[in-house]
């Protein structure tokens, strides 16, 4: 049985997101030249998130948000039951500062399939990663995040497990274990 331990309730949840906009806004000011891209399906929530909250701090309605599917540059695409979901990126990448969001970084596969995933739409001048959790302890590749939500130190068994408002009812991030 697993038993949850909360590591961002919803309070933290909120306070959170707010930091990682305003360390944002500190290197990309006013987006003139960079882009939110979500890599699907969990990172388009916190990606929407972001975009949203950047929005109402910078009064600016035309923060550039999209959704990246990793699926087929996956390297385990072949070995597990993986559904496509659409990606929407209706804007260029070309030349901008990339801001590429996920909500958990745990080996950093998902986050080398979205960069090759992303090449296909231009080459980026910068490409930067949010996490809202990083679990340091876990990598296989040599990735890591520049804006970290909460970094955790977490065993493989461990599953962090982050609810949205939108699809769960409440915003959380918890941390199930085998014990």
């Amino acid at each position: 049985m697993m038993k949850p331990r909360i590591i961002l309730d919803s309070k933290q949840f909120e306070v959170t997101v707010t930091r990682l906009c305003y360390q944002l806004i500190e290197v990309h000011n006013d987006f003139s030249n960079s882009v939110i891209v979500g890599l699907q399906p969990r990172g388009i929530f916190l990606a929407k998130r972001i975009q949203k909250k950047l929005s109402e701090l910078l009064k600016n309605k035309d923060i550039k948000c999209g959704s990246l599917d990793t699926t087929f540059y996956r390297d385990d695409f072949r070995k597990k039951e993986l559904i496509p979901t659409a990606t929407e990126i209706n804007f260029i990448v070309e030349d901008k500062n990339v801001i590429l969001v996920d909500d958990v970084l745990f080996t950093g596969r998902t986050i080398r399939a979205g960069l090759d995933a992303m090449l296909a739409f231009g080459r980026p001048n910068d490409v930067e990663l949010l996490v809202l959790i990083d679990r340091r302890l876990s990598r296989h590749l040599p990735i890591q995040a520049k804006y970290v939500g909460k970094t955790i130190d977490s065993i493989a068994s461990e599953k962090v497990k982050v609810e949205w408002k939108e699809t769960d009812g409440a915003d959380r991030v918890t941390l199930l274990s085998n014990d």
